[in-house]
């Protein structure tokens, strides 16, 4: 069967000849694969930045932004049936006997950092035609949420650092009050960095959730995306045009910073101006581009005196595709064609380079595998 694989030792990547996989446990599922995102990652394994096959093979299947058709189950599962609609979640737990996390189906939260991850880390992932999986890392979905479920997995990672959020903000004394029937965050801000689908999906959850939002990105200002974030009721701010103190004195006090640019010196700029019992998620992986100034007396002493905290998130949990899922039906819901303008453009997996190449711009590209 088809696939897109890359070969680190020799810094190629191509399509391939894969073999097709075969259930061999009773609780696993075979899935024909429908839709495959492109993000960041993919394109630093193709660039032979990152990524590690699987034990004794040469290459790695990549992908890990999936969606898929059950075809096929062994005689133990419960969860889907043919016909269904999932999406597979990417970490899989070590073998670590004294990592807790993993041994409570936690693998986001590994300590051992000897985890797999499908399609990035000792894994084949899902840009190919079929896939078996054991049910317990399949999350259902909705039949009519077909065309913008591909969207579910990186929406999980705002899910983990928005749920983190409020576990963190219970330190508060007041516990976050609000008025009946107003939404958790009602009258506080959020900050988010880039205009890319991880950003424009943490908008979209904390527009939910109930923020004042700004997205701040150094998108062109003859893109379309000032138009779709004020399509969802936030507000957009050029970073060409308007400075990060400038950005501060519109806003107020900054309650939370979702980070999604991966430009470390863009955000610990704007850590700067975080405001007094903040919050600064980082959810961006810079690449190596050399140091830069940073006035850590400025920032140590603000996390002092306004009882800031400051942390990073990756992967999430069974629960976090769960909720990624519910929110993406209320996303389609309330904003269906801000949403579906999420996904620029989709390709046939014979034409997958052009996209990880970067020959494609837009928010999201997918490979389209399957009708």
């Amino acid at each position: 069967m088809k696939a897109v694989a890359v070969f680190p030792a020799e810094r190629r990547f191509e399509l391939i000849d894969h073999p097709e996989p075969v259930m061999a446990a009773p609780t696993q599922v075979k899935m024909r694969m429908l839709d495959v995102g492109i993000c960041g990652t993919d394109k630093e394994i193709v660039s032979f930045n990152y990524g590690q096959p699987p034990e004794g093979s040469p290459y790695l299947v990549i992908g890990h932004e999936s969606l898929a058709e059950v075809v096929d189950l062994g005689k133990n599962v419960t969860r889907v049936k043919p016909g269904d609609l999932a999406v597979a979640t990417v970490r899989r737990p070590c073998n670590v006997p004294s990592c807790i996390a993993c041994r409570e189906g936690r693998q986001d939260f590994c300590y051992s950092g000897q985890y797999t991850e499908r399609g990035i880390m000792r894994r084949h992932g899902y840009m190919t035609e079929f896939v078996v999986e054991d049910e317990q890392y399949l999350n259902p979905v909705p039949a009519h949420l077909r065309d913008v479920a591909v969207l579910v997995e990186p929406l999980t990672i705002a899910e983990k650092g928005i749920a983190q959020l409020w576990q963190v903000q219970q330190r508060l004394p007041w516990a976050l009050p609000i008025e009946p029937g107003e939404p958790p965050a009602h009258g506080r801000n959020a900050l988010v960095l880039g205009a890319g689908p991880v950003g424009l999906l943490g908008a979209m959850k904390l527009i939910v959730e109930g923020f004042s939002t700004t997205v701040y990105s150094r998108t062109p200002t003859a893109s379309d995306v000032a138009g779709l974030v004020s399509s969802l009721g936030a507000k957009f701010v050029h970073a060409e045009t308007v400075s990060v103190p400038d950005l501060a004195k519109q806003m107020g006090n900054i309650d939370v910073v979702y980070e999604a640019v991966g430009a470390s010196s863009l955000a610990f700029d704007v850590l700067r101006f975080l405001g007094i019992n903040g919050v600064f998620i980082f959810t961006g992986v810079p690449g190596r581009k050399g140091p830069i100034a940073v006035d850590t007396d400025d920032i140590m002493r603000d996390a002092v005196l306004k009882n800031q905290v400051i942390f990073g998130t990756v992967n999430a949990s069974p629960a976090h595709f769960a909720n990624a899922i519910a929110d993406i039906g209320r996303f389609n819901h309330r904003w269906p064609a801000a949403l579906r303008s999420l996904i620029t453009h989709r390709f046939p997996i014979d034409q997958a380079a052009e996209p990880l190449e970067g020959k494609s711009g837009g928010i999201k590209n997918v490979i389209s595998i399957a009708a």
